[in-house]
């Protein structure tokens, strides 16, 4: 079955400035009608204006979607900045449904290609590509209305922060992953390969065995891209990560008290982001199935919008899904980039498959709202790859998590699920690059051990209930993003008054 997405009619989540009006957009989808752009009350200065700077990847891009809806409800317009063509399509997908008037072209200088390996990851590409263009944005600021603050992703940080600094605006970093992930860049700079594990200051130890594979390798540009990124931390304004003090309360506490890194920046918790509010639209063959299933009786499959597997283990993986005996919802993947997603479903999971599972279970290619899905009335659990959007997702709809790492951030993320009781992590299946292939047996025995935890359970339902107070009205949501904004118009008024003594000062100078 094909999971085809339609479209709500208007997006109700963004207050935004006009720039530059984006072309070519065709068949936009639409959103439901807002409330016209706010106006400052009388004798309240402009509200301010926020640019926020993704990266690349679906990973990167939707938390920065969801934190510019979560700023403009809170009277701060904001602004895109983003580079085409994207990576995926997904991607594509989602800048297309956002206002015209919140995206901004970001013309990005040439890439070298033939300086990187021929299987280099495309989206670590992009990356890069971004990093080289953080010289261009400077013109972009000066020829729209006036910017109070940049929020950059962390993967292209080291690049962006000295040119904030050279035009005196304040800078933060929205850090993608968990804050486990935020204290391993921070202190992984001044790490030798040959120590191996990270003890962080006594409150969180994380094993060589789940960094990023590429930090392995000392001559990987992503291991490059990691350091210059972690030496930079200091410099931001602030650092806003998508997490909550109930899923990671110590190590939270330990990077804000400068146990972790002396001279961090305050790192401020704004999740779990929740996702901008749409209209109901059509459901899908998969969803009107999904509305067919009892209570809390669906295991929901998916390992994100980059991660592929080879036929063997997705063969084993069907297996498993069948062998359980649980109703199952799979999004199945072969591919890294979603434009080169070819060939039907039965090639990949095997002739009569879909036939045998009929009933019981549904399996799409086609995107899907996970977050539509995770909140669904029907779903209980969730194998996942650990991406840590899909965790944070999972927190605020309750369901309970078997991990599956399969590559980068995932095995540090996958230690946050079972430190905070969100779900089990089999810490023995293998990642990408290892060699071997977990067998369907063990997938269906994990699945069943998951399903039957009665602590588990009520772990999940006590985050939940957190995460839901995260998000509510008085939660650490709002308070951590009126820090943000309370903190980026202080360190602006600063600026503006340096810049202005310096003036003062070179004046006198010259009437000497």
């Amino acid at each position: 079955m094909a999971d085809k997405r339609t479209y709500p009619k208007k997006h109700s989540a963004f207050k935004t400035t006009r720039l530059r009006r984006r072309s070519g957009h065709l068949n936009r989808p639409s959103y439901t009608e807002m409330p016209s752009k706010s106006q400052p009350i009388s004798g309240e200065p402009c509200p301010p204006r926020v640019l926020l700077i993704p990266s690349a990847g679906m990973g990167h891009l939707v938390p920065f979607v969801r934190l510019a809806a979560a700023l403009s409800a809170r009277r701060i317009d904001v602004s895109l900045l983003t580079a085409h063509p994207t990576i995926s399509e997904a991607e594509s997908r989602l800048i297309s449904s956002l206002p015209p008037s919140l995206v901004v072209d970001f013309p990005l200088a040439p890439l070298d290609p033939s300086l990187f390996p021929p299987s280099s990851d495309p989206f670590l590409l992009r990356m890069e590509a971004l990093r080289h263009s953080a010289h261009l944005l400077p013109p972009i600021i000066s020829a729209s209305a006036p910017v109070s603050s940049l929020i950059v992703d962390i993967s292209i940080a080291s690049n962006f922060l000295p040119v904030a600094a050279a035009v005196n605006i304040p800078c933060f970093v929205l850090f993608t992953s968990s804050a486990a992930m935020l204290a391993l860049c921070s202190v992984f700079p001044s790490y030798s390969l040959s120590s191996g594990d990270i003890d962080i200051a006594g409150v969180i130890k994380i094993p060589s065995f789940t960094f990023p594979q590429p930090l392995h390798d000392p001559n990987h540009f992503f291991k490059t891209q990691f350091v210059e990124n972690g030496k930079a931390l200091t410099l931001a304004s602030g650092i806003l990560v998508n997490t909550f003090s109930a899923l990671e309360p110590k190590v939270l506490a330990a990077l804000n008290s400068g146990e972790v890194l002396p001279g961090l920046p305050p790192v401020i918790p704004v999740g779990p982001l929740p996702p901008a509010r749409k209209q109901p639209s059509c459901p899908s063959p998969a969803m009107r199935w999904l509305n067919e299933q009892p209570e809390r009786s669906v295991i929901y499959v998916s390992f994100g919008s980059r991660t592929a597997m080879s036929k063997e283990q997705i063969r084993e993986l069907g297996a498993g899904l069948e062998m359980s005996g649980y109703r199952f919802f799979w999004v199945i993947k072969s591919k890294m980039v979603d434009r080169e997603e070819k060939g039907e479903i039965e090639e990949l999971v095997g002739e009569g498959y879909v036939k045998r599972v009929e009933g019981r279970g549904v399996v799409v290619m086609d995107w899907v709202e996970q977050e539509v899905v995770l909140a669904h009335r029907a779903v209980i659990g969730f194998l996942s790859h650990c991406g840590w959007n899909s965790m944070m997702e999972a927190s605020a709809a309750g369901v309970r998590v078997l991990a599956w790492p399969r590559g980068g951030d995932q095995r540090v993320n996958a230690a946050v699920v079972t430190a905070s009781g969100l779900g089990i992590w089999p810490e023995e299946w293998v990642w990408e690059g290892e060699e071997g292939v977990v067998v369907a047996e063990e997938i269906a025995k994990k699945m069943t051990e998951l399903m039957v935890d009665n602590g588990v359970a009520e772990r999940v339902a006590n985050l939940a209930k957190e995460a839901a107070a995260a998000v509510a009205e008085g939660g650490s949501l709002g308070n951590g993003l009126a820090l943000f904004r309370r903190r980026a118009g202080r360190l602006l008024s600063c600026e503006r008054e340096s810049v202005a003594k310096g003036a003062k000062d070179q004046q006198l100078e010259n009437y000497r």
